[in-house]
Formats: structure tokens, C-alpha cells, sequence
């Protein structure tokens, strides 16, 4: 009777072993399914958001007389019901025509309204009625870890669907312009040429971002500009064509700065700008600053280098009189500059 007892209870632990098995199993399932699901309905929301742009360039061949016509493609997406697109700059930058395949194949010529380099976004539009433009998120709301999800065309796969996580916030990246980007978010999400100017869009459908660059040689490292920056650019885009920048007109490289001379002026940067030569009408020689001079300050904000600068060279302080404090020799100066419209040297 004992041994009848001990092979039930035997058999009693084999078959819990056996349900837990089978119901963490159902778990795993489930956790899965509830994963494809959400990429399944992100995809369905905002897929006929998204837009397929064809590029076309007038060059000068360097084989035959005269000039021929290049094409480009990249991806962007519906912001407003009004036909705003937003997409990179890199995408369409000097394109003598632009070409639009909405998600339902209907195509239609698009109209630059303007890009910017420094962030490498660009808005276009297009006139069609029946546009479904996508939900836009907000970038502070990001965590890292959370699912993302990447639509765009690349090598002209139209509407291609990759899913990964927030891998880093607050990353910068430098522009093709020069300039550094700030509030990059960085996602394993796999992005290829043709993914540029897509939307990179949370669990609920908002975009979060838009797709701008990755690095060929890693693997995930896959980066999109913030959905708040792309909504301050777009908007000034869209009012003035471009945004709008000041300039002190001067060529300068970093540099740092003898620890002793840190020390002295009691600076609360390590290194600085050495100016190296000025443009014509530069405010910032007509101000008095000089080749050699090396600047450490603007308008009481400490300057280490030149993104530092570029950063503070805003339209806020186009026309205003702002302090810029500069090391000469054995001497801390402060120049009055003026900052112009950088426009104006374009």
C-alpha cells in the first residue's frame, strides 16, 4: 500500500512539472502575442501615415555634355490633414523636383517649404485630399527600454515595419551641416538608407521621432531626431521657410585652455575658441575681438567650444547686444557684439 502511495505522489509531482510547464509555455505565448500585437497595430495606425519619397537631381555629367538627372528616395510622413510632410533635409537638399507615393499608391509632386541642415529635418507638402496624418508624441515622455517601432522605405522597400527598444536619450550627433544635434534618441531598431526622414513611433502609434541616421559599420546603433524638435522646427519651417539663426562672423577651432590661465580668471571651462580669421562684416570684429583672442563666454554662459557656441547663437539673440568674454594674452576682455542674421551670408 506504501509503495502504491509513494508511485501516486511520484506521478502527482510529474503531472504538476508537466502543468506548470505547459502553462508557463502559455505565458511565454501570450507575452508574445501580446508583443506581435502591439506591433501589429502600430503598424496598421500609422503605416498610411507614412510616405514614400522619390527625388529627382539635375547634375552635370562628367562623361557627356550637359547635365542628367540623378533620383533619390527616403521616406517621411503626414503631420497635418493639410498635406505637411515631414522628413530629413539629406533626403530632398537641392532636389529640382520631389515626388510623393502615398501609402494607398496614389502620387502626387510635393512642394519644398523649406529644410534645415543644422537638424537635418525639411518639411514638403502635398496637395490631395483624403490624408491621414500620423499622431505626434512627446519626446519627454521617452523612457529607455520601452518598444519602438521604425516605418520607411529602404533600398525602396516601400512600408517596412522593424521593432526594437529605446537604447539612450540625450545623445548628439553631428549634422552634415557641421553643426552638432542635441536630444537624439538612440534605438536598436534597424534602420537602412531609405529609413530616412521616417517616423519612429511608440507602443501607442505617436511618433516619437524621425529616423535621420545609423551607423553602417554597428550593429542597433540607429539614431532619430526628437519629436519636440522636429515639432519647433517644422513650425518655424513652415511660417518663415527656414529657421533662423545669428552669427558673429568669425572661423575658429578648440583649444585648450593652461590651467594656470583657469585658474587666474577663475573660468568655469577648460578649453575655449581660438579665432582664427573673421568674415567680411563680421559683428564680432567690428565689435573688437581679434585674431588670437580666445573666446570662453557669451552672453554670461560659459563657452568650451564651438558646438557651446552654436548652441547660443539662437534668433533670440539676432540684433541684441550680448556680452562675449574672450582670454588675450594676459588679460580677460568683454566685447559688445551684435549677433546678424545668418541668412544674410547665405
Amino acid at each position: 500500500m506504501r509503495n502504491e502511495i509513494e508511485v501516486t505522489g511520484e506521478q502527482f509531482l510529474a503531472a504538476e512539472e508537466e502543468r506548470k510547464s505547459v502553462a508557463s509555455a502559455e505565458q511565454d505565448d501570450f507575452l508574445l502575442d501580446a508583443y506581435s500585437q502591439t506591433i501589429i497595430s502600430v503598424a496598421e495606425k500609422v503605416s498610411p501615415s507614412v510616405v514614400y519619397l522619390e527625388t529627382h537631381y539635375e547634375r552635370q555629367s562628367a562623361r557627356r555634355r550637359g547635365r542628367q538627372t540623378a533620383l533619390g528616395s527616403g521616406s517621411g510622413f503626414l503631420f497635418t490633414p493639410d498635406g505637411f510632410i515631414l522628413t530629413n533635409s539629406h533626403v530632398i537638399h537641392d532636389a529640382t523636383r520631389i515626388e510623393v507615393a502615398l501609402a494607398d499608391s496614389r502620387r502626387f509632386e510635393a512642394q519644398l517649404i523649406g529644410d534645415d541642415p543644422d537638424t537635418d529635418l525639411a518639411v514638403v507638402r502635398v496637395n490631395a485630399p483624403n490624408l491621414v496624418p500620423a499622431q505626434l508624441g512627446e519626446s519627454q515622455k521617452i523612457k529607455v527600454g520601452q518598444i519602438v517601432v521604425a516605418i520607411g522605405n529602404p533600398y525602396g522597400f516601400q512600408y517596412t515595419v522593424t521593432a526594437g527598444v529605446v537604447s539612450a536619450l540625450g545623445r548628439s550627433l553631428r549634422a552634415k551641416s557641421g553643426r552638432l544635434m542635441d536630444d537624439v534618441i538612440q534605438t536598436d531598431a534597424a534602420l537602412n538608407p531609405g529609413n530616412s526622414g521616417g517616423p519612429l513611433v511608440n507602443s501607442r502609434g505617436q511618433v516619437i521621432g524621425v529616423n535621420t541616421a545609423m551607423i553602417p559599420t554597428a550593429q542597433g546603433l540607429c539614431f532619430a531626431t526628437s519629436i519636440d524638435t522636429a515639432k519647433f522646427v517644422a513650425s518655424r519651417l513652415i511660417r518663415d521657410g527656414r529657421i533662423v539663426r545669428s552669427f558673429i562672423g568669425l572661423a575658429g577651432q578648440n583649444v585648450p585652455l593652461l590651467p594656470r590661465v583657469v585658474r587666474y580668471f577663475k573660468l568655469a571651462v577648460e578649453s575655449g575658441i581660438l579665432v582664427v580669421s573673421f568674415e567680411q562684416n563680421s559683428p564680432a570684429r567690428q565689435a573688437g575681438v581679434m585674431e588670437g583672442d580666445l573666446i570662453v563666454g557669451l552672453d554670461s554662459h560659459p563657452v568650451a567650444g564651438i558646438d557651446d557656441l552654436h548652441k547660443l547663437l539662437t534668433e533670440e539673440r539676432l540684433g541684441r547686444s550680448v556680452p562675449l568674454e574672450v582670454i588675450r594674452r594676459t588679460e580677460k576682455l568683454t566685447f559688445h557684439v551684435v549677433p546678424a542674421d545668418a541668412r544674410a551670408t547665405d
